[in-house]
């Protein structure tokens, strides 16, 4: 039940309108996300919202379309940031606290590093699919 609040919040202070959906349509579209990171439903969702309301008033459509605008935040996101989080700072965790157990006390900041872990992930995703563990 908090979850439901939490989003009802998000929804209250988040106002869906037309022309907020039409820039999100038009940005999806031009970084080619809108068909690769949409189903035919979610698009289609959208694509009536847009002709039918000028602003959301409905709790359920907000909710539907929240998960539409957060599928399409996923598929905005590129690939080196995504592998950053997912690959570069676990990865640079795990290194820091080996060296850390070798001995190295300068190795506590290496986790918190963000050029240390976008080198990791760079390296991860240059990585051929043969060598990777």
């Amino acid at each position: 039940m908090i979850a439901l609040r939490s989003l009802h919040e998000k929804v209250s202070c988040f106002t869906l309108t037309k022309q907020k959906l039409r820039k999100l349509r038009l940005q999806a579209v031009r970084r080619g996300v809108w068909f690769r990171g949409l189903s035919r439903v979610d698009r289609a969702l959208v694509n009536l919202t847009i002709k039918v309301v000028d602003g959301v008033r409905s709790f359920t459509l907000a909710k539907a379309l929240l998960s539409v605008i957060k599928k399409l935040e996923d598929a905005f996101e590129s690939r080196v940031s995504h592998m950053l989080k997912e690959v570069g700072f676990p990865l640079a965790r795990k290194l820091s606290l080996f060296a850390q157990k070798w001995g190295n006390d300068l190795a506590q900041n290496w986790m918190h590093d963000v050029s240390f872990a976008k080198f990791l992930a760079i390296m991860h995703i240059n990585n051929p699919g043969v060598f990777k563990v």
